[in-house]
């Protein structure tokens, strides 16, 4: 293939898409930066306090575990699917980021 084919089109395999690792659980719905707490829709399983997760978006992509869990301001052990809930988080995140429960 020559150059020419490469720049304008004739290109021989497509850029693979990069798996995540881990099983996606929910997204980000609101981000509070004076406090670093996110709050995530948690859209399918559950989430204790010391499971390992992963926050990926568009321009995140960091693994941290779970410290904090809270519901209307009050702290809590585990959150069900369906359930909105806060997280303190390490790294800023931004609506529309996905968690992965790893």
């Amino acid at each position: 293939m020559g150059l020419f084919d490469w720049l304008f089109g004739k290109k021989s395999a497509a850029c693979p898409k990069a798996k995540i690792e881990g099983e996606e659980i929910g997204c980000i719905t609101h981000y509070f930066p004076h406090v670093g707490v996110a709050v995530v829709d948690l859209r399918k399983g559950s989430i204790k306090k010391g499971d390992k997760i992963r926050l990926h978006g568009h321009t995140t992509d960091f693994t941290q575990t779970v410290d904090s869990l809270q519901i209307e301001h009050k702290d809590v052990e585990n959150v069900n699917k369906g359930q909105d809930f806060g997280i303190k988080v390490k790294e800023r995140v931004r609506v529309g980021d996905t968690i992965y429960k790893i």
